[in-house]
Order: C-alpha cells, then structure tokens, then sequence
C-alpha cells in the first residue's frame, strides 16, 4: 500500500504546491493537502510543512504559523512517533513549535541566498535518509534566514545521537565555511529529533525531483520515506 502523504497549507506558503507535485505526480505517492484551520491530519501517514512565506514571516519565521490550529494535530502525531518532515519554512516552523532544538537566524551576508548547493548525508540510518546510497546529494535552497544556531550542550547532543542529518558540502563532501551559505553553526542544513521521526531541512528537496528539469538527488529523500512507511 502506498503511504499517504499529507501537505499542510499555511497563508503565504508557496512551496506547497511544489511539494505536493513531487510526491504524487512525480513520484506517484497519495497525497492530500491539509487547511491550516483544521485539525484532522486525514489519516496521512507523514506530514510535510512546506517551504515559504507562513504569515508572512512577520515576528519572526515560522512564529506565527506555530499556533496554527493544525500544529497541535501535528505535535500530538509526532508525539505518538508519527513522522513529521519540515522543509525551509517548515524547519523554522518546527523549531517554533519545539519539536526540534535550536533558531533560526538572518543570513550571514544578511541576503536572500538562491542557489544549488551539495549536502553531505550524514546519517543514512533514519527513516529519510535510509534509501540514499550517495554520499553527496545536491539540491536548491532558497531562504534568507537559514542560519543555524543552538547553545553548545544541545550541538554536543545533537552530534552525539546521530542528529545531524544532513551538512553544507562541496560536491566531494568536504564540508567547511567555504561551501556554507548562511553561516549555520558547523555547517548544519538538516536535523532530526531524537526518535528520528521528525526532521527538518533547509534545502528544498521537492524542487529536485523532476527527471524534466534534470535534478532528482531530492527524491531519494521522498523514496526513503515511502520505503520505511510500507
């Protein structure tokens, strides 16, 4: 049986379409989209939060739509060990609503940053990460405030349990300030949470799918997932 994925629609998303398109007409997975008002996640067996604008970025990314109606649906999913991915926006939201540690901050070079860049996998033991047999993927980010910050005990923590999801590389994999776009704290673009069922990312996999556009290194983030929820 194919797993269910479900899209939530903030005001001022603009990824979600996006992200919907990849999964079921790309890759051919159910999908449904999710009203933020609402409360009933539909049976879907994984959540995307989607990349873009939710409210507009106003107070801060992702503060608003944290108190979304449908976050509490969300959180108690993840709770119960449901799996919960966050992209760019979606990230920021899921660091708002504590699910995952850490802020997000303004670009270093204080601008909007919109380019392909490589990510060195570095764990391929998650539930989104298990399927990717490529030490590097390459994949578009789009974002102005993707700097990545927590507090040192909570950085050791995450180093510590496997966390680190995914990392700011060249192509080879060698991961320094050259290759890092925002200035995130050791260079990190991905995290998970513990359980490793939920995991946020600023790069934008579902505009890496397409074989017409010649970028697919994002389906395989897509493809591990359906695996492990078969």
């Amino acid at each position: 049986m194919k797993p269910k994925f479900g899209v939530v629609v903030f005001p001022g998303s603009n990824c979600d379409y996006d992200a919907f398109y990849a999964v079921k007409k790309v890759l051919g997975y159910d999908a449904e989209f999710l009203w933020h008002k609402e409360k009933n996640l539909k049976n879907c067996d994984i959540i995307i939060l989607p990349g873009g604008f939710s409210y507009g970025d106003y107070l801060r990314t992702g503060a608003i739509a944290r108190f979304s109606p449908i976050l509490d649906s969300v959180i108690s999913f993840a709770d119960k060990g449901g799996m919960v991915f966050g992209i760019c926006n979606g990230f920021q939201i899921l660091l708002e609503a504590g699910l995952l540690p850490g802020v997000m901050l303004q670009n270093k070079s204080l601008k909007f940053v919109c380019k392909d860049i490589y990510l060195k996998v570095e764990n391929t033991e998650t539930p989104f990460t298990k399927g990717i047999k490529k030490a590097t993927i390459k994949i578009p980010i789009k974002h102005g405030e993707g700097n990545y910050y927590t507090d040192e005990a909570t950085h050791r923590e995450l180093e510590k349990n496997g966390q680190i999801i995914f990392r700011y590389s060249s192509h080879e994999g060698k991961v320094s300030q050259k290759v890092n776009p925002n200035g995130s704290l050791d260079n990190i673009a991905g995290i998970c949470n513990r359980r490793k069922n939920v995991m946020g990312m600023m790069p934008h996999p579902e505009n890496a799918c397409d074989p017409i556009i010649r970028k697919t290194d994002g389906s395989l983030i897509f493809k591990s997932i359906a695996k492990y929820l078969k």
